[in-house]
């Protein structure tokens, strides 16, 4: 039998893939203490289930109040949101 019939047929695995813990926008708005929301905050919060995967910020929802929202990575979406409720988004590295 050929040898590309005895080899098993699997996918691919991107081993440069990132995964990211994704935050929508109405689970920050929740956060009403905190001005400023980091990485550490949404830990504390129980946003954030695993503290080694860098934070992508989702636009699902709104923000009623001007925040400074520290993250790995944004979608447009809530960028926008965030700019146009007065705050500010800051991309953090370490990816």
């Amino acid at each position: 039998m050929p040898l590309v019939r005895r080899l098993p047929k699997f996918g691919f695995k991107n081993p440069f893939r990132v995964v990211y813990s994704v935050v929508n926008l109405k689970a920050l708005d929740l956060l009403k203490t905190a001005d400023t929301v980091t990485p550490q905050v949404l830990v504390d919060a129980g946003l954030v289930k695993r503290k080694t995967l860098p934070i992508k910020i989702l636009g699902s929802g709104e923000v009623g109040r001007p925040i400074i929202v520290q993250a790995h990575k944004f979608s447009r979406a809530a960028m926008e949101k965030i700019q146009a409720a007065g705050g500010r988004a800051e991309v953090i590295g370490g990816v």
